[in-house]
């Protein structure tokens, strides 16, 4: 099992925008993404923190469809 790293917010959305997210708004510390696919759209809402709790990452990327070591390949 790979452990979840501790990062700032913008390191989590810049890896998400490499997985094709795409930053929709920000209202006050909550940044809103969205991912278009064929059937469906996913949304996510990423909290402007630094550093993002290991939990709060961990139902990001549950949310995101990504696993720990494909979200790591990422950064």
């Amino acid at each position: 099992m790979t452990t979840i790293p501790s990062l700032s917010y913008t390191q989590v959305i810049a890896a998400l925008r490499r997985d094709g997210w795409i930053v929709v708004r920000q209202k006050g510390s909550h940044i809103r993404l969205q991912k278009h696919l064929k059937d469906e759209v996913l949304k996510l809402t990423v909290p402007a923190h630094r550093p993002i709790k290991r939990s709060t990452l961990a139902h990001i990327l549950k949310q995101a469809r990504l696993d720990v070591s494909t979200f790591k390949s990422l950064l």
